[in-house]
């Protein structure tokens, strides 16, 4: 599709800043039958809030058909490696370098913090390694999802062969942290959200060419920086902030003046607008220069 191909080519050409690597995404999308804001949202990597926000649409059940929406794309690269992954957890997003370059970058679904018959599914932090990359995948169901199934009165499975219900979809990489995959999903929606039971889910149509693209011992780290801050090299100064999905940080405010402090960039930053970009968490790297 056009427009998602033109969106490829920006996130593959960011920007190097004075301090961290800024991608520019902003595009335009014209909607198509079926298409849900959260579909949009998650095939892009921002929030439906936003886009339903800045398209002036009251609710997010008025997209139409045929009409097009300003998606505005704008964030920061949280870490670099020379080779391998990096997925942090507020942003939803992993990002891939190869020799020292941002190679890929999209936004990903993760696993649940709410509870739910006394548990929750956060995605682990943490380094880990591509252990195996394996097409059409059978699901060997874990212990605690076959207990969820039989609390829920559904049936439970021990083994999912490949084919259209299984959950890991046509490509799966499995990591050397247990029972953790990336793995594309059935379930496009639930890109860009925190509904799975862990594991790091990708769009089919970013699945397929990041699986080819990847490689078996290729290292990678789970990451959880819901703030993030930098200088473009025209001067102007950053501030990404996420909503903290899993509870890990106790003041977005005093995180967002760490973040400023670091790169020096502190006396530079309007209060102002730092206390707007804390407050809507909107996950797009704003313009908060003095």
């Amino acid at each position: 599709m056009k427009i998602l191909f033109l969106l490829i080519v920006l996130v593959l050409a960011p920007s190097v800043a004075a301090a961290g690597i800024i991608i520019n995404t902003d595009t335009e999308y014209r909607v198509e039958a079926g298409d849900t804001l959260e579909r949009i949202g998650g095939r892009f990597g921002v929030d439906w809030r936003v886009i339903a926000r800045e398209n002036s649409l009251a609710d997010k059940s008025l997209i139409r058909t045929g009409s097009t929406l300003r998606i505005r794309g704008r964030r920061i690269v949280p870490a670099t490696l020379e080779n391998g992954i990096i997925i942090n957890i507020p942003d939803r997003t992993l990002y891939y370098f190869r020799n020292g370059e941002l190679a890929d970058c999209f936004p990903v679904g993760l696993g649940s913090p709410s509870l739910k018959f006394g548990k929750a599914w956060k995605t682990p932090l943490g380094k880990f390694t591509i252990k195996a990359k394996e097409k059409d995948p059978a699901w060997h169901v874990p212990p605690t999802i076959r207990e969820e199934m039989e609390k829920e009165g559904k049936e439970v499975k021990t083994v999912v062969p490949p084919g259209p219900d299984n959950p890991l979809g046509r490509h799966a990489l499995h990591t050397s942290i247990q029972g953790i995959l990336i793995h594309e999903t059935i379930w496009p929606g639930s890109v860009y959200q925190f509904r799975s039971h862990g594991c790091i889910r990708v769009h089919p149509e970013n699945m397929k060419k990041f699986f080819g693209k990847v490689e078996r011992n290729d290292p990678g780290e789970l990451i959880y920086m819901p703030v993030k801050a930098a200088l473009t090299s025209e001067g102007r100064v950053l501030l990404e902030v996420h909503r903290d999905a899993y509870g890990m940080v106790e003041d977005l405010g005093a995180e967002a003046a760490r973040a400023l402090e670091k790169l020096g960039l502190k006396g530079r930053a309007d209060p102002g607008k730092v206390d707007k970009v804390i407050r809507e968490k909107t996950g797009m790297a704003e313009d908060v220069t003095l």
